[in-house]
């Protein structure tokens, strides 16, 4: 349980009081070795979660809480609890009293939370799911994705304008990459004429390296930093597409039914031109599914990737520029 590093699955919920609420996380790993952690709250929410599903018991809202997510030992597998005991009440002879909690048991759909969010003054609710440490980054852009969707109505070609509108955005500093590449190619002739001059004297390499970067004006970090900066992004909207459940049985087109799972098509039977299921095979089919599947969008994707590099001014240095050759192969698989 709770192996997956790029979300949250396990114990959650949120605590606090007088409208100042965080949200706690606890995967199972770390629930294991605190099997009894006590939260004191009022209102709030808490509960259980993996990556699409979220089961919490809600409070009222002004009610005191006292929460605890424990481990109880059940012989061969123990038992994740999410208890929640209110605040102990005095009823009179003859009177009643009403006591509302309620129970959230369902997938984790932002419009979903957010309505109950909305409806019940639920604090953070919509953060049940797992948008990350970058999560001011994840959710404009599910938004923006869920605006796209809301326009052509296919999650794929959502995606698809989304790559496109991220690209046009980090352009300015994609190009800030480029032109600095460009001048480092340019300064390697010098580079080399250095090199040449001063063989065996490392040091005055160097010396005179800089010297070279302060004349012509350059910053040979220039070039990285732009890409640096892409990262996070790049990042968010990979973790977007992870955690949410809205792409989940969504079809795209031809073979594509579900953008959440892997791609099923495999070079071995030529991408389902012959009717046979290459993970029949004994002791082979567990790689010949997996790793060296090479399904129609890893290819896609690599040979995207190898154009991409083919049009970017090369490295510098002959060992990045064979690094980056074999990057779109070894991509190629990761992606498979």
């Amino acid at each position: 349980l709770g192996k997956n590093h790029v979300l949250h699955e396990g114990a959650i919920g949120t605590f606090g009081a007088d409208g100042k609420y965080a949200t706690t996380q606890l995967k199972y790993g770390a629930w294991a070795k605190k099997p009894n952690e006590e939260h004191s709250s009022t209102g709030g929410w808490m509960g259980i979660t993996d990556k699409y599903w979220l089961a919490a018991l809600i409070p009222s809202q002004d009610e005191k809480i006292e929460g605890a997510f424990r481990i109880v030992d059940a012989g061969e597998a123990d038992i994740h609890r999410a208890n929640m005991v209110g605040e102990a009440r005095t009823i009179a002879p003859n009177a009643t009293i009403t006591e509302t909690t309620r129970l959230f048991a369902g997938a984790k759909r932002n419009e979903i939370l957010k309505g109950y969010e909305n409806s019940l003054n639920l604090p953070r609710f919509v953060y049940a799911i797992d948008w990350g440490f970058l999560f001011f980054l994840t959710r404009p852009i599910f938004m923006l994705i869920e605006f796209f969707y809301g326009l052509v109505g296919n999650f794929g070609v959502a995606i698809l304008l989304l790559t496109l509108t991220v690209r046009l955005i980090m352009f300015p500093l994609a190009n800030k990459s480029y032109e600095s590449m460009s001048k480092m190619r340019n300064l390697q002739p010098k580079m080399e004429e250095i090199k040449k001059k001063f063989p065996d004297d490392a040091a005055k390499q160097q010396q005179e390296t800089m010297a070279l970067y302060q004349k012509e004006k350059i910053n040979p970090l220039a070039g990285c930093l732009p890409l640096l900066l892409q990262i996070p992004v790049f990042y968010a909207v990979y973790k977007m597409l992870f955690v949410t459940i809205e792409m989940r049985h969504q079809p795209f087109f031809g073979w594509i039914h579900d953008l959440s799972a892997k791609d099923s098509t495999t070079i071995w039977n030529l991408w389902g031109l012959i009717p046979w299921d290459p993970a029949t095979v004994p002791f082979l089919g567990h790689y010949m599914t997996g790793t060296f599947a090479l399904s129609i969008l890893a290819i896609l994707y690599g040979a995207t990737m190898w154009l991409q590099m083919a049009m970017s001014p090369p490295a510098p240095d002959p060992v990045q520029r064979k690094l980056f050759q074999f990057m779109p192969v070894v991509f190629t698989f990761i992606m498979a």
